[in-house]
């Protein structure tokens, strides 16, 4: 058997088998490694804290009352195990896509197509979602812009920025998240000395089932943990790096959520939050600070962009590797020579996420991507039940209680949810089905 971990370039200790068989990690993609420990750090964190934080938490409150803190405990717990199936599974099988990879790899080609359409699916929306959240803040701080046109404008300047490459989409992410962490520390500590102990009663007005709402919806805010995944052939040292990263982006963005949603809810309660589209900055106003209310608007902004640019790097990078496999138009597997990026793919899914942002409303567009991730990290869970021998890094539960826990919070997903992301679904069985056929037709 071939040692892969000699091959050049590719970076892995020797892989064991899987059912039989190697999985080879392509050498000739055209892509180049720049992604080092800080900055894959970076793009989880980045991906993570955006719009969850500082617009979802005010929807989720709707539901959970002062008991969001308890949602938000549930969801990091419930990222935890999948996160830790992302770890393994980008330890052993450091290719470009994430959970299509390792389904495509581990489960069969067919329901790695799934997970690859509702990755792409999922992310759309999400970054239709946090373009609409960064439009909301920049109307209420600037100038009372119509807020799709906001949104429009900043997906597509992102989208310009993915196109010039990775390496300059990384730096201006790094820059952006070290600057989200800081504004959100500000938070906290100017918030702090304002909170009102009456604002956490009654803690739980829908019950329990209004935490678990509040869990599900929640979970779009740590979402982001697995991007890294999705452009695996760009990491230094994957093996290594994609499981320290996974597991530092959610840590830390854990501490903050917890930090920021205890501030919000002392400091003006869960029904002002519910009704605003800028929650953080709607709880920053009982300090009575305008420059706190104008730095918290700023650091929203700088939170949404910078999840913005990881949302498009990862749809175009799991589109590309769709394409390479064949399970997209292979026009999208293609590399500009000079940006060393995706390009058709990039400009493709920053176009589908302006339509996104243009004709859904901000709680549709969230409530769908949820929907869709929750199925393809369940995908995920299951592919990390595949492993074997020294490629398994936790123990089998974890992945079961992952895959139970996605299965969990798919039942307390509006029916609304349900029925756009069923129609998701069935569009990309139907569409696989019928360019397959295709395909095979024009072989023959």
């Amino acid at each position: 058997m071939e040692d892969l971990g000699r091959a050049k370039g590719n970076n892995l200790a020797t892989l064991p088998p899987v059912w039989g068989t190697y999985v080879k990690v392509s050498e000739q993609t055209g892509l180049k490694r720049g992604i080092g420990l800080f900055s894959a750090t970076a793009i989880g964190v980045g991906a993570i804290i955006g719009a969850g934080i500082f617009v979802v938490t005010g929807i989720a409150a709707g539901l959970a009352g002062p008991g969001v803190i308890v949602s938000m405990i549930v969801a990091g717990v419930i990222s935890a195990f999948t996160a830790l199936s992302f770890s393994e599974l980008g330890a052993y099988l450091p290719k470009e896509g994430g959970s299509y990879a390792f389904a495509h790899e581990l489960i069969s080609p067919y329901v790695g197509f799934v997970a690859g359409w509702m990755w792409i699916f999922s992310n759309i929306f999400a970054g239709a979602a946090v373009s609409l959240g960064f439009a909301h803040y920049f109307a209420s701080l600037f100038l009372p812009l119509p807020v799709k046109a906001v949104a429009a404008v900043i997906c597509l300047s992102f989208t310009l920025l993915n196109y010039l490459g990775v390496r300059q989409s990384a730096i201006l992410n790094n820059v952006l998240v070290s600057a989200k962490v800081l504004i959100l520390l500000y938070f906290v500590a100017l918030g702090a000395g304002y909170l009102n102990s009456s604002h956490f009663t009654p803690f739980a007005p829908n019950g329990f089932s209004g935490i678990l709402q509040g869990s599900a919806l929640i979970f779009f805010a740590y979402a982001g943990f697995a991007r890294i995944t999705t452009m695996a052939e760009e990491v230094r040292e994957p093996s290594r790096t994609i499981p320290r990263s996974i597991i530092l982006s959610l840590g830390i963005s854990s501490v903050i959520y917890l930090l920021v949603s205890f501030i919000a809810m002392g400091l003006v309660g869960y029904v002002d939050l519910s009704r605003s589209g800028s929650p953080l900055a709607e709880a920053v106003r009982a300090t009575g600070s305008q420059v706190a209310v104008f730095v918290i608007s700023v650091g929203a902004m700088v939170a949404t962009a910078s999840v913005l640019v990881t949302t498009i790097l990862g749809v175009s990078r799991v589109a590309f590797a769709m394409a390479r496999n064949d399970d997209l138009p292979r026009f999208l597997g293609r590399i500009h020579p000079k940006h060393k990026a995706p390009h058709y793919a990039v400009w493709i899914t920053g176009l589908l996420m302006i339509a996104a942002a243009v004709f859904a409303d901000l709680t549709q567009v969230v409530a769908v991507s949820i929907f869709a991730s929750l199925l393809y990290y369940l995908i995920a869970n299951l592919a990390a039940l595949r492993l074997r021998g020294g490629a398994r890094r936790y123990p089998v539960f974890v992945p079961v209680v992952g895959s139970l826990s996605c299965l969990g919070l798919l039942a307390f997903l509006t029916a609304g949810s349900w029925v756009v992301g069923a129609v998701g679904l069935g569009l990309g069985i139907v569409y696989y089905q019928v360019y397959k056929g295709f395909r095979r037709s024009r072989v023959v």
